[in-house]
């Protein structure tokens, strides 16, 4: 599995698990967590989710799959902005510890920003690394200039991560977002590495051809294309075993500069900067 450096030097793998969907209905959430686990033992140890997934019910199967191998597992999860003040941080992360029956969470992000100033979230992320429960904190769904401004208030400078939407037909953030944050040595993690709207990306005839050069699939060729700088955690969702043993093997899938150019024929890079995507 590849590898993708944290800043202060942790590595964590370059292809983990989304949970975006998972929890919402009762009956289901054995079957995720069987699938979430089944990607634990292939390699795909990092797990992404949040307080709002299902109002709490995503950390539940969270809790679920990574039982008695907590220790394996690197966990993201995040606090929801209307949340994220001072004194709100903390007691979020106490509920989200609680569903994911876990005394830390590895990685807690800011879901995205909100009417609290920055300076008051990293100093109760701050505060919750220095009690021990969290070890590392980051962001989602931050552009260029609120990095540059975050990096700015006290404590900011600890941010480990900015979380954001990714894919083959959603590239601006190369326009500047990712060569900064490269340069700061902070990596990004692509949710919804395969869009929102999956068959359409999946028809795209430059994905098709890749895959059939590797034997693979429009989606493995697109999770692959994700992860090909070296600074991006791809965080595709599976919720069946077929499923998540198609995302694992896009991790070995080697992108030749061929393959990166006729996905840059179909798939244009941006010109100009633009606005940050969001789902």
């Amino acid at each position: 599995m590849r590898t993708v450096r944290l800043p202060g030097g942790e590595t964590v793998p370059a292809l983990g698990q989304g949970t975006w969907y998972m929890g919402e209905r009762r009956a289901e959430a054995q079957t995720e967590a069987d699938a979430l686990r089944l990607g634990i033992d292939l390699g795909m140890t990092l797990i992404d989710t949040a307080e709002m997934y299902a109002s709490g019910g995503a950390e539940q199967v969270v809790a679920q799959a990574v039982h008695g191998i907590r220790d394996r597992v690197f966990i993201v999860s995040k606090v929801l902005p209307q949340n994220a003040s001072r004194a709100g941080t903390p007691a979020a992360c106490e509920r989200s510890l609680q569903r994911l029956r876990t005394d830390r969470i590895d990685l807690y992000l800011l879901h995205w920003r909100g009417g609290h100033p920055l300076a008051e979230t990293v100093a109760a992320f701050e505060a919750l690394k220095t009690a021990g429960k969290i070890r590392y904190w980051g962001v989602s769904n931050l552009d260029t200039a609120d990095m540059q401004e975050l990096l700015g208030v006290p404590g900011g400078a600890g941010c480990v991560s900015n979380q954001v939407l990714y894919h083959p037909d959603s590239r601006g953030i190369e326009f500047d977002l990712l060569p900064w944050c490269a340069g700061h040595g902070i990596p990004l993690m692509a949710y919804s590495p395969l869009g929102h709207n999956v068959r359409r990306l999946l028809g795209s005839s430059a994905l098709q051809a890749v895959a059939r050069r590797h034997g693979a699939t429009p989606a493995q060729v697109a999770i692959a294309w994700g992860m090909r700088s070296g600074n991006v955690i791809s965080i595709p969702k599976a919720a069946d075993a077929a499923h998540v043993r198609e995302n694992a093997a896009a991790g070995e899938i080697e992108l030749t500069a061929e393959d990166l150019a006729a996905i840059d024929a179909v798939h244009r890079p941006p010109r100009r900067k633009t606005g940050l995507d969001l789902l």
